[in-house]
């Protein structure tokens, strides 16, 4: 056998070996970052959109009022993402 149908060789019996490697867990990977999204991420994100939109409000932006309303709105939707993600998973199963 050449080296490449060794290699091939030893990647298929690894993969049928240790059905771990072959098979990674793509599900809880994903779970991960799906909870690191909205547990940490959107809310930090909301936060500041506040904090920018209240900057440009107190610095007398002509667009202030568009800019918290925007924020507002982001911040509910950054705060809600783990009701909105449990109640789409709901429909779904």
């Amino acid at each position: 056998m050449n080296s490449k149908n060794w290699i091939s060789f030893f990647l298929s019996v690894t993969i049928l070996a240790l059905p771990m490697v072959g098979f990674c867990s793509v599900e809880s990977s994903l779970a991960a970052v799906q909870s690191k999204l909205i547990g940490t991420i959107l809310p930090l994100v909301s936060i500041i959109g506040l904090v920018i939109a209240a900057i440009s409000f107190v610095a007398g932006s002509a667009n202030a009022r568009a800019h918290l309303t925007l924020a507002i709105i982001g911040a509910a939707i950054g705060f809600g993402a783990p009701s909105i993600v449990s109640w789409i998973q709901s429909l779904i199963h």
